[in-house]
């Protein structure tokens, strides 16, 4: 694991972005974040090729006033039209070697105003222990380069000397020697630590390197600077964490500047150098998706900057002493996961919460759980979808909850695939890490009544405020276990292809395992959305002011139960796991705490000084008019019943949003504490 330094990181950073010519609606899209971020400088790239190329210059003659009048812009300069190239290609010196340094020439003419530094083009790349003295490509790119970084600096600007990747110290006395270093004002270093490290035999460290860098620049020139023009770190195995870790560690080096590669994900239609999907790693080097959707490092950093990661990534300190048998939970810093921690260690368990912090407000949780427990409990900042970096954490556990998931229908309808990775390989993940470490731990998995889909089939009554099924049986009791599996949106399928492998497990390798198949569960330290947990949704809404949206009329029926419940559920289910392994429960408030989306609005006007204000859409794909879980089943083998009545447990929610939510405080009527 990568060591986070306890010294304050720089400030200051920037991103690396390559745009295509055309890439207009991009580059709008792309902007905003990144300068959300709190970033400093952006570096980019002008190819002489594409310059040239139809409608290069009008590209270019948008791009570079765009970002250069929002944001430091570093522009690289590279890449030979093929025609002037002695090679054909781009990749190739021109014939006159002064060509290059009047197409700078003619850039800082025509963009200067909009940059003070220029990076020079310095390739081509070649393998380590190259002989670069005898290398006549090199000596052809040393008096290219030479010459042009001298009239750019005559010019009045800053010329930067791009570094070739992997390093090589041999090619930097090389530019030495030839007068290039005495003429620019900092010189570039790439390095991937953790992402191409392996393919660089000679990674040692960002300290040696630089080290060694610092030496050979004195020589010709000790005021130049040394500035990492590349770094990052790819989210291939979904490591998310580690990237936020390696981005701090890369603040924390000694160069004057440091760019990050990249704010966004490459598409996945458009091919890399080495050509399309050549190496995975080269698609998640970004902050964000390639559709924009945040990682947690982009999260973080326009949450608050560096601050919010150094904050975020102090959090990740293991505690548990060698020989403890810990209970682990994935989700741990989640709303239902944090409850449960918190009953788990005030009885002295010793606990690691295993999470990527991927939700916002989780890590709120984490902090508060860590405040209240210390050294009892031990964080461990991964993703289950990435079994590499989880598989440790397995070895010893005296029991597994499984919580980590993607929860929402309609993020599931977005990004079916990254729901099936969260959901169903992140499940068999964990069921091969417990495996794989002898298999003794138990595991008790938080499934979903939506594994039941839709219940299109029930035929339903329409009341004056809620549905309800015609089968009296139904109505009285719920659905029970014996419901045919109907797996409906990607969500559902998902979950339900998880809920099948930890029951399959138990059959077929002999874990012990269990599922309980949540209906709606609520309670303190749930931060709602609108597509995931609703009735804090419904409160934060409400207690704000804000209008609350509605899908579909508002009488559809929930089954609600308060978490303190569903943590008692939980634990009751691994206490008894001798009896109940291979079997799925449902888990819900059942018939006494079934209510419809309009009653619970009007009990939360009723703790609210504002009305509650709603607009009603179009109802949502696999939304169920009615959902009552029947939780007999539950009940009998575990003595276990809801405790805490849905008003109740509203009430209680609301008291606690007061207290940590100041912009919901003077909506409050009442701030009296129901629940210990």
């Amino acid at each position: 694991m990568t060591i986070v330094p306890k010294t304050p990181c720089r400030r200051d950073f920037g991103f690396v972005e390559w745009f295509r010519p055309g890439e207009y609606e991009r580059t709008e899209e792309l902007l905003p974040g990144l300068l959300k971020s709190g970033a400093n400088y952006l570096r980019t790239h002008v190819s002489w090729a594409e310059y040239h190329a139809e409608g290069g210059q009008e590209w270019f003659d948008w791009i570079i006033p765009r970002i250069g009048a929002e944001i430091d812009l570093l522009p690289c300069l590279h890449y030979t039209p093929p025609s002037l190239s002695r090679n054909g290609k781009t990749s190739g010196a021109p014939y006159v070697l002064k060509d290059y340094a009047d197409f700078v020439d003619h850039i800082l003419t025509r963009y200067g105003q909009y940059f003070r530094h220029v990076e020079l083009w310095n390739e081509p790349n070649n393998l380590l222990d190259w002989d670069w003295r005898a290398d006549p490509d090199y000596q052809l790119f040393c008096e290219m380069v030479g010459g042009a970084a001298y009239w750019a600096k005559e010019r009045g600007f800053k010329p930067v000397l791009g570094g070739p990747c992997p390093f090589d110290p041999l090619w930097l006395d090389l530019m030495g020697e030839r007068g290039v270093l005495g003429v620019v004002d900092a010189v570039g270093f790439h390095g991937f630590p953790g992402t191409w490290d392996s393919e660089q035999a000679s990674w040692s460290g960002w300290d040696m390197h630089l080290g060694e860098m610092r030496r050979v620049i004195d020589r010709f020139n000790p005021e130049a600077q040394i500035w990492i023009t590349e770094t990052g770190y790819s989210t291939w195995r979904n490591d998310e964490v580690e990237q936020v870790r390696r981005f701090i560690n890369a603040l924390n080096v000694k160069a004057d500047r440091v760019y990050w590669y990249s704010w966004r994900d490459v598409p996945p239609d458009v091919a890399v150098q080495e050509g399309l999907w050549f190496d995975p790693r080269h698609y998640h080097l970004g902050a964000t998706t390639h559709d924009g959707q945040p990682k947690l490092l982009a999260r973080l950093l326009m949450e608050g900057g560096i601050e919010r990661l150094e904050q975020v990534t102090r959090l990740a300190a293991p505690a548990i002493s060698s020989g403890a048998k810990p209970v682990i939970i994935t989700g741990g810093a989640g709303f239902i996961g944090s409850n449960l921690a918190d009953s788990l260690l005030s009885d002295g368990k010793d606990v690691i919460i295993l999470d990527n912090l991927g939700r916002t407000g989780v890590d709120q949780n984490l902090s508060w759980l860590i405040e209240r427990h210390g050294t009892k409990i031990s964080p461990a900042l991964a993703d289950v979808r990435d079994l590499r970096g989880i598989e440790d954490y397995f070895t010893d556990a005296k029991a597994v909850f499984h919580l980590a998931a993607q929860t929402a229908v309609t993020t599931s309808l977005i990004n079916p695939i990254d729901d099936f990775e969260a959901n169903a390989r992140g499940t068999l993940n964990v069921l091969e890490a417990v495996r794989k470490a002898g298999g003794e731990a138990p595991i008790v998995f938080a499934s979903t009544n939506k594994v039941y889909g839709a219940l299109d089939d029930l035929t339903m009554e329409e009341m004056a405020d809620c549905y309800a099924p015609v089968d009296e049986r139904i109505r009285q009791h719920g659905i029970d276990e014996t419901r045919p599996l109907d797996f409906c949106t990607p969500y559902g399928c998902s979950k339900g292809v998880a809920d099948q492998y930890v029951l399959d497990y138990a059959k077929s390798f002999g874990l012990r395992a269990a599922v309980l198949r949540m209906s709606c569960i609520y309670g303190p330290r749930q931060f709602g959305t609108e597509d995931q947990g609703w009735v804090a949704h419904f409160l934060i809404r409400a207690l704000a002011g804000e209008p609350i949206s509605i899908y579909g009329n508002g009488k559809q029926v929930r089954d609600i139960l308060h978490v303190n419940d569903a943590v008692k559920a939980y634990r009751a289910v691994l206490d008894n796991m001798d009896s109940v392994s291979g079997h799925a429960f449902n888990l819900g408030g059942g018939p006494e705490n079934a209510v419809s989306l309009n009653a619970v609005l009007q009990c939360i006007e009723s703790l609210s000084i504002n009305r509650v204000r709603t607009s009603h859409d179009a109802w949502r794909a696999g939304d169920q008019f009615y959902f009552v879980a029947n939780t007999s089943k539950l009940r009998n083998a575990l003595d276990w019943q809801p405790t805490i009545g849905w008003q109740n447990g509203i009430r209680d929610l609301a008291c606690w949003l007061a207290e940590n939510r100041a912009a919901c405080r003077a909506g409050m009527k009442t701030r009296e504490k129901v629940f210990a």
